[in-house]
């Protein structure tokens, strides 16, 4: 599917049954909860899917079932990157042999802390690699390096590199859009950035928040797109601390806590993640106005 008609695409959560597994029938419940309240594409087994802690075996099962279950209404996009190169290529290639995915979310390589000629090599290997459409992932906060604005620019010449999901701020964000064709798909992956990202240019928001603020940003969006800027800006004020709430502990607890609260039955975390505290289930209620 074409992602270009994906201004907010959810990093869906991954539910979990009491025992821990991953819980197909939630699932089910969850993309179609998701389809319904503002999303436009999914990312599966990305940061907020808990993909550290998926084993190899269940990743593959939870893709395939997610194209199943989505059924073509929106693209779906798999996470396939880690801190080796050559396992990433050989996920990469085993997840482009499933039917439905429309591209990969291949992240910064973490932990070995590539320098920039290394980073470039690595997301070079892997889109040669594979015809699969490549998402550079940049998310410094986890990664503890990040791909300079400069060198995803360089990337973006590469035929299957199709975007990136930025978390490094603004003024990357300006560089990328700037600086690299308008088909190349620039996304904001912090929350609180969707609306000033927009108004600059990015393509939309890979986001959190859309699983249970999804409508709000739609509207959002829909408003700036007719030229309110002023009534956008309003709700994107309006919006910034409910977004904060659901980062106050380590996601995705604060957004599982949440999306359990509304009766979509995600589960808790696998550690070392843990859920939130009756305080901190307290204070999300309060900063989303779900309190009585």
């Amino acid at each position: 599917m074409d992602l270009r008609k994906a201004r907010i695409i959810t990093a869906m959560t991954t539910p979990f049954n009491e025992q821990g597994l991953v819980d197909y029938e939630q699932l089910e419940k969850l993309i179609n909860f998701l389809l319904g309240n503002g999303t436009e594409g999914l990312v599966v087994g990305g940061t907020t899917g808990e993909s550290p802690t998926l084993t190899h075996e269940e990743k593959i099962a939870l893709y395939r079932k997610t194209v199943e279950l989505t059924a073509g209404r929106v693209p779906i996009i798999a996470g396939t990157g880690s801190f080796n190169t050559a396992e990433t290529i050989a996920f990469t290639k085993e997840v482009e042999a499933i039917s439905g995915i429309d591209a990969a979310l291949v992240v910064v390589p973490y932990y070995s802390k590539p320098n920039q000629a290394g980073l470039y090599a690595h997301f070079e290997a892997v889109a040669a690699s594979t015809t699969l459409p490549i998402i550079i992932y940049n998310v410094p906060g986890r990664t503890s390096v990040s791909i300079d604005p400069k060198t995803t620019i360089k990337l973006s010449t590469i035929k299957n590199i199709i975007g990136v999901k930025e978390c490094l701020g603004l003024d990357a964000l300006s560089e990328e859009i700037e600086k690299t064709s308008d088909d190349f798909l620039v996304y904001t992956g912090e929350d609180g950035n969707a609306f000033p990202a927009k108004c600059i240019g990015a393509a939309g928001v890979i986001s959190v928040a859309s699983h249970v603020l999804g409508n709000d940003i739609a509207k959002m969006y829909n408003l700036l797109e007719e030229g309110s800027l002023v009534q956008a800006a309003s709700m994107h004020r309006q919006l910034v601390p409910k977004m904060t709430s659901l980062f106050t502990v380590p996601s995705p607890a604060p957004v599982k806590f949440a999306l359990n609260h509304l009766g979509i039955h995600v589960g808790g975390t696998r550690l070392p993640l843990v859920i939130c505290t009756k305080e901190e289930e307290a204070h999300i209620l309060k900063e989303l106005n779900w309190t009585k």
